[in-house]
């Protein structure tokens, strides 16, 4: 359904105490923006992305619950997703202790940058700090991060293909696929990312991990991804283009 921007501040949801269903009704009509507001659309889908990981520690099943709602509104990317992407984590899923720590860890250290995408071969490659170099060939003997522009570093390849969910079957997602040789056997071949486009431009992902070696498979958290400044939208208003606020810690 159409949605006209003189709309949206009505349905603005709180930004520390919202309702899950209220973020799931203001993101539907983000997705109702005509083109010419998309860049809004983008940054106001971003920006919920992120306050509902920052809230995570606080209020997780809420957090959850609002993420899982962004998630199913998706679909597969209307276009094929090329190039460098801007990556955040979002949150993790995992027990509370675990997932505590891991918050901390990321707040102090984030060596994943996003991810790089080569529609052509219907596949794509993480990219890393350049202080992951180490870490990664410590934790994953033989893996050789490479360099790649704007200082970063590639690693643990991927293949794409669009299928159902595995925890969401009733959803086609673009399924990132690290199960192939040239991976390390270590965690990584069982792991299977799942995105969708909640807006142009706007990208939520889903973390899963296999359990046994079967196809069996936990979510463990969530990501976000978005193309880097230079490609997003030049064509927008500046007052739409402005700088994204960076939500509060909850």
């Amino acid at each position: 359904m159409a949605t006209r921007k003189t709309d949206l501040p009505a349905l603005e949801p709180d930004p520390l105490e919202p309702q899950p269903q209220e973020v799931e009704r203001y993101v539907q009509a983000l997705q109702g923006l005509t083109k010419a507001h998309a860049e809004l659309a983008r940054r106001a889908a971003w920006n919920q992305i992120r306050l509902a990981g920052a809230r995570a520690g606080a209020r997780p099943e809420e957090s959850h619950d609002t993420l899982n709602r962004i998630f199913r509104l998706g679909e597969p990317p209307t276009a094929n997703l090329e190039g460098p992407h801007d990556g955040i984590l979002v949150t993790p899923t995992i027990p509370a202790p675990a997932s505590a720590a891991l918050r901390r860890i990321a707040t102090a250290w984030m060596p994943w940058l996003g991810k790089r995408f080569d529609p052509q071969r219907e596949a794509g490659d993480n990219l890393l700090a350049p202080s992951a170099r180490v870490p990664a060939r410590v934790l994953f003997p033989g893996c050789r991060p490479e360099p790649v522009e704007g200082g970063r570093l590639a690693a643990f390849r991927f293949r794409t293909y669009v299928g159902p969910g595995k925890v969401d079957p009733d959803r086609e997602t673009l399924k990132i696929d690290y199960d192939s040789e040239e991976n390390p056997r270590l965690l990584i071949r069982d792991i299977l990312d799942e995105l969708v486009q909640v807006v142009p431009g706007a990208y939520l992902g889903k973390v899963l991990l296999r359990r046994g070696g079967g196809d069996e498979w936990r979510l463990i958290g969530y990501f976000a991804l978005q193309p880097p400044p230079a490609a997003r939208h030049p064509e927008a208003q500046p007052s739409e283009a402005a700088a994204e606020p960076v939500p509060a810690a909850v």
